[in-house]
């Protein structure tokens, strides 16, 4: 995971070996011979909207900088291990086989020795920051200080920039850091406050929550419920059988608070159960930021409880500060206090504007999370194929890209698809809305690529092969490209504001919402049924999922996937990718049929460690 070279010209950075955590392997182990008077250039440390043109000009020497993260290295010879780990605890036939880690065994049998991390604090403290934590896996050290020390210990200066009509702060230079310190340390994840971007999507106008919903309209306009979810990908079956969900935990990071009441009528209003999502304040609380960033909290939280009604959806919140983003710091709280049994991050931050230290680290995180049998699962991107742009263009700007936080060969990426209902509404809706859960869909509904874009927009699926990762060995169906690349989505769900997803938001205002930001805490409680079936976590997803793809393209299996072949996701100004029978780069294997999908997974072996916290 070290082994990553710059391509300066282009922005663009690739593997330099296996591109999987085992490719640390290969990194340079310096000696640390006049250590601190060779500091080493760590580069793709500044982020790419820290221009020239932008510059303001030296920040306050006094600003903030808390809770930056130094993303630790594994000890030599933990990269192989921990590659074989996690095959093993795949293989049904290892004594490795589900036997997941705890935060405290993953840091003792991989993680950096105990010499090496007093060593790194050492540093910190006589460069005169303040260490908050570190991580009981030992993979990141949290410090604090400000702008004026960040530039002493680091090589740098931190300055203002004025960016799209705000002013942010980011180190203006490459980073360096000692030898003695790159033993330990890839860097530090980030020094400036531009965040990942939340896909919000509003789709549709806003009404009360509080009148009648009618969610099949007078003129013919649909909007999915969690009733209408669950018929359409055949969830219903499930439910029948008195699988809810239950005992199942599911996490969503996030970065600001919400109204409680805004899921309670959420729930209330779709016949579901009352059940509050647990609120985690991973230090001070935030507050309630409004706007786009409560949209995306509320799409994430109410979405991640509403396909299995009985889960358990704990909502992490930490507020960014000016040099780390609150998405990441949740992450962070998630795996090490391993309280999680599914993880769901809807943020984007395409890998050329990640670069390679913050890659790394969350590649780092999300193994982690796998050795631990936390299943994670992350959204590709409403952009398509221009990962990098924003949605609310009228053109692509930037090259092909990928989300940063979905590449890593450690998780489930989630795409999108849209409804081809257009032509025959009346077969697949009915006129009125039926039920407690005002259910209005009557069956599962062919599906296209969600492609939007257009009209001042690029709303389309995310996807495409990864610049950082290559090919984890495990993704392998008809129609994966050779390419050598970690390719991205695996699995894709309704994305489209073409029928929508309902919420409630903004102190109970309901609209319906576009995007894989609802797609993916959608598919995460999907996963719930799966972990309820087999009565234990299952870590990474993606090794069944392929093999599961594998054989329905075979012709050895009952359909698990419906393959999206129509569609693709280019956008004005960038062409991307297009369906294809089998796996492709716009919807991966497909969308799913959650009963045949519970059906066809593995049973196994009890495991040792189940649904209790670690």
């Amino acid at each position: 995971m070290d082994g990553i070279a710059i391509n300066a010209g282009a922005r663009l950075f690739v593997a330099a070996s296996a591109g999987l955590i085992a490719a640390a392997a290969a990194s340079a182990q310096p000696t640390p011979t006049n250590a601190d008077r060779d500091p080493i250039v760590v580069v793709g440390s500044v982020h790419p909207s820290a221009r020239a043109e932008a510059d303001l000009g030296l920040s306050d020497l006094d600003t903030k900088m808390e809770k930056m993260i130094l993303s630790v290295r594994l000890r030599p010879g933990g990269a192989e291990r921990l590659e074989r780990l996690l095959a093993e605890q795949r293989d049904p036939s290892s004594i490795e086989f589900h036997r997941w880690r705890t935060p405290d065994q993953f840091g003792e049998e991989f993680g950096a020795t105990t010499k090496d991390l007093e060593a790194a604090q050492a540093w910190l403290a006589a460069n005169g920051f303040r260490v908050d934590d570190v991580a009981r896996g030992r993979g990141w050290i949290l410090f604090s200080g400000t702008a004026g020390q960040v530039a002493s210990a680091f090589h740098t200066e931190v300055h203002d920039y004025l960016v799209d009509g705000a002013i942010h702060h980011a180190n203006a230079t490459e980073i360096a850091i000692p030898r003695s310190l790159a033993r330990v340390a890839r860097g530090v994840v980030s020094l400036h406050d531009f965040r990942a971007r939340s896909g919000r999507s509003p789709a549709a106008s806003a009404r009360s929550a509080k009148e009648s919903p009618q969610y099949t309209m007078p003129d013919g306009t649909h909007f999915l419920g969690p009733s209408d979810f669950q018929t359409i990908y055949d969830v219903t079956p499930l439910i029948s059988r008195g699988m809810t969900g239950t005992g199942v935990r599911i996490g969503v990071v996030g970065r600001t608070d919400i109204d409680l009441n805004d899921v309670r009528q959420f729930r209330q209003a779709f016949g579901l159960p009352a059940r509050d999502p647990v609120v985690v304040h991973n230090g001070a609380a935030p507050g309630n930021l409004g706007g786009d960033e409560e949209l995306e909290a509320d799409i994430d939280v109410e979405w991640a409880g509403a396909v299995a009604p009985d889960v358990t959806v704990q909502f992490v919140v930490t507020a960014s500060t000016g040099a780390s983003d609150g998405v990441v710091l949740s992450a962070q709280q998630i795996v090490n206090t391993n309280s999680m049994d599914i993880l769901s991050d809807s943020f984007i931050l395409c890998e050329q504007e990640a670069g390679p230290t913050y890659t790394q680290a969350l590649g780092a995180l999300w193994a982690q999370a796998a050795a631990q049998g936390i299943s994670v699962v992350v959204a590709s991107g409403d952009s398509g194929a221009a990962g990098c742009d924003t949605r609310l263009e009228a053109s692509a700007a930037g090259p092909l890209a990928v989300n940063a936080q979905c590449a890593t060969p450690y998780n489930v990426c989630v795409g999108g698809t849209q409804f081809l209902d257009g032509n025959s509404e009346n077969a697949y809706w009915s006129f009125s809305n039926r039920g407690a859960g005002m259910t209005s869909a009557i069956s599962y509904i062919p599906e296209a690529a969600w492609n939007e874009s257009g009209s001042g927009t690029l709303d389309a699926s995310g996807g495409g092969p990864s610049l950082a990762w290559i090919k984890p060995p495990w993704q392998s169906a008809p129609g994966v490209p050779s390419d050598n690349a970690r390719d991205t989505p695996d699995v894709a769900l309704s994305a489209a504001s073409h029928d929508g997803y309902l919420i409630v938001t903004h102190s109970g205002t309901s609209m319906s919402v576009l995007g894989t930001s609802a797609a993916t805490p959608s598919f995460a409680g999907i996963l719930a049924f799966v972990l309820q079936k087999t009565g234990h976590r299952q870590g990474n997803p993606n090794p069944i999922l392929y093999q599961l793809g594998s054989q329905q393209y075979q012709g050895q299996i009952a359909p698990v996937f419906h393959d999206i072949t129509v569609g693709n996701n280019s956008v004005p100004g960038l062409s991307g990718f297009s369906c294809t029978a089998g796996y492709d780069l716009v919807t991966g294997l497909g969308s799913i049929d959650a009963a045949a999908l519970v059906d066809a997974w593995p049973l196994s072996p009890a495991a040792s460690f189940r649904f209790t916290p670690l």
